[in-house]
C-alpha cells in the first residue's frame, strides 16, 4: 500500500507542467478542506481505542497505530514546515524512528515511539504550523514547486488519508471489542436489469494526466494508449460469484492458479477470502469485530491478486489490464476526452462513489447509478480496490519528484496494479488516474476485482 511509500526530504526539479490556470486562493481553501478531513479521520481512527490498542502489534503485517499517528506527524513535518516553510525542525531526532524505509512494519513495536500522547501533540503542533505556512505560502503558477498549485500540501493530505486507509486495515485486523460503526450503504436501484458486462469499443484515448494539480508522480504524464475492443464486467465480482469458485473447488485446482498463487495456496492452506469461515454450512466473515453471513450480492473483498487471477481463468475470463480499466473508467466517447472520474470532472459526491469510510463496507453491486461511466461500467470509484493485469512501471516521459522513493523504486514485476479505490479511500487520494500497487500476495487490503474478456 502507498502508506509506506516516504522519505526523507530531497531536492527535485521535475514538477510536472499543467498546473496553471487554478486559483490560488481556490486551490489554499482546498488545501485547508482536505487537511482538515484527513485529521479528523485520523482523530476517529486512534481515539477510537484505549493506549494499549494503540500501542500494541495487531499483525506483523501492520505498524502499531501510533506509529502511524507519529509518522502522519513526521512526514507533515519534514515536508511543510521544513521544506516549503523553511522552519527549523521540531524533532529531527525522531525522523529516523518513523522513516518507513529504515523500519519494516514487524519490527517496529521494538523502537522507542512516542507514547499516545506525546505523538498526539507532536502531530498537534505540527499542524498548527502547517496551517500558518499554507494560509501565507504563494500557490501560483511561478511559484517553487512543491508550492505551485498546493501541491505539497495536497500530497501530505494524500498521505495522511493512505495512512487512515492502512490503520483502518489494521482496525480490521484487531480482535476484541467494536471500535467503528457506520450506516449500510445506500442499495442499488436497478441491480436486477443491469447487464452482465459491457463493451468498451477499441481506439486510442488519454491515459494518465499532465493536468490535475495534486495527481502523483506516477500518474503523469498524459499520453495516448491504444485499446483493443474488450468486454468488461459492469459491477466488481461479488461475494455470491465468487462462492461458487469455492464450491466448484477452485482452491482445490492447480489448473486455475499462476504456480507462486497455487504455492501460496497449499502454503497456508487458503480456502476462501480473508476473513471468511465456514460454520453450520454458512459462510460467515469478521467485518470490524462483527460476525455476519456473507453477503452474495456485495463485492467480494480481500483477495489477492493470485486469487482474482485465479477466479478469471476458472470463469473462462481474465483481469482487465490497467490501460482497459482506466478507459473504461474515463474515455467519452461523445467528445474523445477521458474524464477525471466516470462521472465527469466535478468532484465526487455520496450519490456517486462510497468514499471517506462513510460506510464500513461495499455496496451492493449495482449501486451509484449517478458514478457510471460512459461505458456503462459503474462502482469503478470507491468500494474496491480492484486488481488488474499489469505490473506497476513508469508512464513514458515519468518523472520522478519530489522523491524517488514514492514510485520509482516499487517498478518492476513484483507489484500489481489496483484501481479505483475502496470504501476506505478519501476522495483526496482517489481519481480516475490514481495508481495503487502491491504484492500480488496481499489479502488484508481492501482489494476486490471485475474481470473481462476479448471482444
Amino acid at each position: 500500500m502507498t502508506d509506506d511509500r516516504d522519505a526523507s526530504v530531497s531536492t527535485a526539479d521535475g514538477f510536472p507542467t499543467g498546473s496553471g490556470g487554478h486559483d490560488p486562493e481556490v486551490l489554499r481553501q482546498r488545501a485547508l478542506d482536505a487537511l482538515l478531513t484527513a485529521r479528523a479521520r485520523t482523530a476517529t481512527l486512534t481515539d477510537s481505542v484505549d493506549d494499549g490498542e494503540l500501542t500494541a502489534q495487531h499483525s506483523p503485517l501492520m505498524s502499531p497505530l501510533v506509529w502511524d499517528l507519529a509518522h502522519i506527524g513526521n512526514q507533515e513535518e519534514q515536508w511543510l514546515l521544513r521544506a516549503v516553510g523553511g522552519r527549523e525542525a521540531l524533532r529531527p531526532e525522531i525522523d529516523g524512528l518513523y522513516d518507513a524505509f529504515e523500519h519494516p512494519r514487524a519490527a517496529r513495536p521494538s523502537l522507542p515511539l512516542l507514547a499516545p500522547a506525546e505523538a498526539r501533540t507532536y502531530a498537534s503542533d505540527v499542524r498548527g504550523r502547517a496551517l500558518d505556512i499554507l494560509e501565507g505560502a504563494p500557490l501560483h503558477e511561478g511559484g517553487r514547486p512543491l508550492e505551485r498549485a498546493g501541491f505539497a500540501f495536497g500530497m501530505i493530505a494524500q498521505h495522511e488519508q493512505q495512512h487512515d486507509e492502512t490503520m483502518l486495515i489494521t482496525h480490521q485486523l484487531r480482535t476484541g471489542p467494536v471500535a467503528l460503526t457506520a450506516p449500510a450503504p445506500p442499495a442499488p436501484t436497478d441491480a436486477a436489469t443491469l447487464p452482465a458486462e459491457v463493451l468498451v469499443p477499441g481506439g486510442p484515448f488519454t491515459m494518465g494526466t499532465s493536468a490535475e494539480p495534486w495527481a502523483l508522480d506516477n500518474e503523469r504524464p498524459a499520453h495516448r494508449r491504444e485499446v483493443a475492443a474488450f468486454h468488461l464486467d459492469t459491477a466488481p465480482v461479488t461475494c455470491g460469484a465468487y462462492r461458487r469458485f469455492i464450491e466448484d473447488g477452485g482452491y482445490t485446482d492447480p489448473r486455475w492458479w499462476a504456480p507462486e498463487g497455487w504455492d501460496m495456496v497449499r502454503e497456508h492452506d487458503l480456502a476462501a477470502p480473508l476473513f471468511w469461515y465456514r460454520d453450520a454450512g454458512q459462510w460467515l466473515r469478521r467485518r470490524f469485530g462483527v460476525t455476519e453471513p456473507v453477503p452474495d450480492d456485495e463485492p467480494v473483498l480481500h483477495v489477492s491478486w493470485y486469487e482474482a487471477d485465479a477466479y478469471a481463468r476458472w470463469a473462462g475470463r481474465r483481469l482487465p489490464s490497467e490501460a482497459e480499466w482506466e478507459k473504461a473508467a474515463r474515455h467519452d466517447p461523445a467528445t474523445g476526452r477521458s474524464l477525471r472520474y466516470p462521472w465527469g470532472d466535478t468532484d465526487p459526491t455520496p450519490e456517486q462513489a462510497n468514499l471517506g469510510q462513510r460506510h464500513l463496507r461495499p455496496a451492493r453491486a449495482g449501486a451509484y447509478p449517478a458514478g457510471r461511466a460512459p461505458s456503462g461500467a459503474g462502482q469503478l470509484i470507491g468500494d474496491v480496490w480492484e486488481w488488474t493485469s499489469s505490473d506497476f512501471l513508469p508512464y513514458p516521459g515519468f518523472v520522478a519528484f519530489p522523491y524517488r522513493e514514492y514510485s520509482d523504486v516499487f517498478f518492476g514485476p513484483g507489484h500489481k496494479v489496483l484501481r479505483g479505490g475502496s470504501f476506505a479511500v478519501d476522495q483526496v487520494a482517489c481519481r480516475g488516474t490514481f495508481r495503487n500497487w502491491d504484492l500480488p500476495v496481499r489479502r488484508q487490503i481492501f482489494s476486490g476485482f471485475r474481470t473481462a474478456r476479448d471482444a
